[in-house]
């Protein structure tokens, strides 16, 4: 999870996490982060399968700020 300059948060999954983390810092990751960068590694976990990744970011993407504030907090 990503801590954007506009205080937001962005989620996405990947194979190689300090690649993409230095893609999105340098604002080419995506359109989103493109937009508000610099970001901040804030939270990254590892999952055995790409299904259970993307059940877990759909899931903590639907969260609110507040609870993605207070896994960044930890």
């Amino acid at each position: 999870m990503l801590l954007c300059a506009d205080d937001s948060y962005y989620l996405g999954h990947t194979d190689d996490l300090f690649k993409r983390v230095a893609e999105h810092q340098s604002g080419i990751g995506c359109a989103y982060t493109s937009k508000r960068y610099p970001v901040k590694l804030v939270w990254s976990q590892e999952f055995a399968t790409r299904e259970e990744t993307k059940a877990a970011e759909t899931q903590i993407k639907g969260w609110s700020k507040a609870k993605k504030e207070s896994i960044d907090r930890q």
